[in-house]
């Protein structure tokens, strides 16, 4: 079974507003104010908590970031759980792209670098987990993304064939898993580095998801319609 595996944040969602703000929690905890803009940082919130406390720490000119990162990492993760959908959104016509893949014939599925605790909880707050055969995150595997083997779990819980499926994403981390399972990878150009992405070369770009489902037919072929 043809199969379309989604990242998450950056892809189907925009979450930099809550990443953000509890990055800017564990700041303010250290004694210090809100030390990252949720939009001139943005994009640093979709490479994850490290990244965001690391380049907050930076800022604060402080002596030992890497040890100070692990310190305060796990305090991010419960600022995040705690208001985990106050400002995020999924992308404008992301769930419509999803359901007209189903009714097309295609199993569709998520393969995020998110831990896969705080991927549930959020994709259930936002009211869309059932939409999703398979939810694979950063720690439901030894390894993570780019490794492609969370890419083929998260095809095969969700019914499919690894070899016959297409990675949405909107990062080089969602190209090189593709490339690594050799299978075609379709990169948003309304995620955190618009079309920036088109530098990466992947099989597809979409603008908007109403340009998603032709993509996936032209790069997968069609797909058998559920009787």
């Amino acid at each position: 079974m043809k199969t379309v595996i989604f990242d998450l944040d950056g892809t189907l969602a925009d979450t930099s507003g809550d990443l953000i703000a509890a990055a800017n929690a564990c700041f303010r905890e250290m004694g210090h104010g809100d030390v990252l803009d949720p939009v001139v940082d943005a994009e640093t919130a979709f490479h994850g908590g490290r990244a965001m406390l690391t380049l907050g720490l930076t800022r604060l000119g402080h002596g030992d970031v890497a040890a100070e990162v692990e310190r305060w990492y796990h305090s991010l993760l419960r600022h995040y759980e705690a208001a985990i959908d106050v400002h995020t959104t999924l992308y404008p016509g992301t769930m419509e792209a999803v359901r007209a893949l189903k009714a097309a014939g295609y199993k569709v599925g998520i393969c995020t670098n998110k831990p896969a605790g705080l991927a549930e909880t959020l994709m259930t707050r936002l009211g869309v987990r059932g939409e999703f055969a398979s939810l694979v995150g950063a720690d439901t595997l030894p390894v993570r993304k780019p490794d492609p083997a969370p890419l083929v779990a998260a095809a095969t819980r969700a019914g499919g064939d690894p070899k016959q499926c297409v990675l949405i994403g909107d990062t080089v981390t969602d190209r090189k898993t593709a490339a690594a399972l050799g299978v075609p990878c379709i990169l948003v150009t309304f995620g955190p580095s618009g079309r920036g992405v088109e530098a990466l070369q992947p099989e597809g770009l979409i603008d908007h998801y109403d340009g998603l489902l032709a993509e996936v037919v032209r790069l997968l072929g069609t797909s058998e319609v559920p009787a």
